[in-house]
């Protein structure tokens, strides 16, 4: 008996033929036929063609030393071959941008997939009250190409130039090439203290040019910008991956 609904034409595989497109706001599909990607180790939900899968763990052994010693950092897999691949991480929103010979410094965490043209690795945040925390690390992509980073919910995008901008650590997604970054404390004063704090005392502080992308949540998986040394708390969870 033939299935009657409309379930199999309102979820058809989208048409577009970009490297990197929406297939919906949860699922990234990419035309494996303009060159190899790396991904997310085990972001694969689907494929259709001759797709293959190459664990590059955290990158090479210098990588893999920098994540040891930082906390940051993300695996990745070298996909290769020809067809769609369909990718997505734990149905979390994914955002597309395209890069022309530009760099952005992102959550380790947040990282779904780039083009094999961008050049990726982690750094130091060079941020005078960084220093509080035992040091913070993030992953810069940088070069031309496709990049694919996910976020709980739509993410607002900030351009801090037009304002004194700060936002929550663990809420912080990325930012662009020009933008500069600080660590403020602000215990909220004495009485704040005295009734058990208010949860905000670490905020980062951005200026310079360009863009903050910040996310409406504050659950950015832990990981990326730990502190050195292995110790806890102050910005253990920023910038997460």
């Amino acid at each position: 008996m033939p299935i009657h609904g409309s379930l199999f034409s309102d979820f058809k595989e989208t048409t577009a033929q970009d490297p990197f497109a929406l297939q919906n706001k949860k699922l990234l599909k990419i035309q494996m036929h303009y060159g190899p990607v790396w991904a997310l180790t085990g972001s694969m939900v689907a494929y259709q063609g001759d797709v293959r899968f190459e664990n590059k763990g955290s990158g090479g052994l210098g990588k893999m030393f920098k994540s040891a010693m930082t906390g940051e950092g993300v695996d990745l897999m070298q996909c290769t071959g020809q067809g769609e691949l369909f990718l997505a991480d734990q149905a979390s929103e994914v955002q597309i941008m395209y890069l022309e010979n530009d760099m952005i410094s992102v959550n380790g965490a947040s990282i779904l997939a780039f083009s094999a043209s961008i050049e990726w690795d982690i750094h130091r945040i060079q941020a005078r009250g960084a220093a509080m925390t035992g040091g913070l690390y993030n992953v810069a992509l940088r070069g031309t190409g496709y990049v694919a980073v996910t976020t709980k919910g739509d993410p607002v995008a900030l351009d801090v130039a037009g304002a004194p901008t700060f936002a929550d650590a663990q809420a912080v997604v990325l930012w662009t090439a020009g933008v500069s970054m600080d660590v403020r404390v602000d215990t909220g004063g004495l009485k704040s203290l005295v009734r058990g704090g208010t949860g905000e005392t670490f905020q980062m502080a951005f200026g310079g040019q360009g863009y903050v992308l910040v996310q409406p949540s504050e659950g950015v998986p832990q990981g990326a910008g730990q502190q050195t040394g292995g110790g806890g708390g102050g910005l253990g969870g920023l910038l997460g991956g």
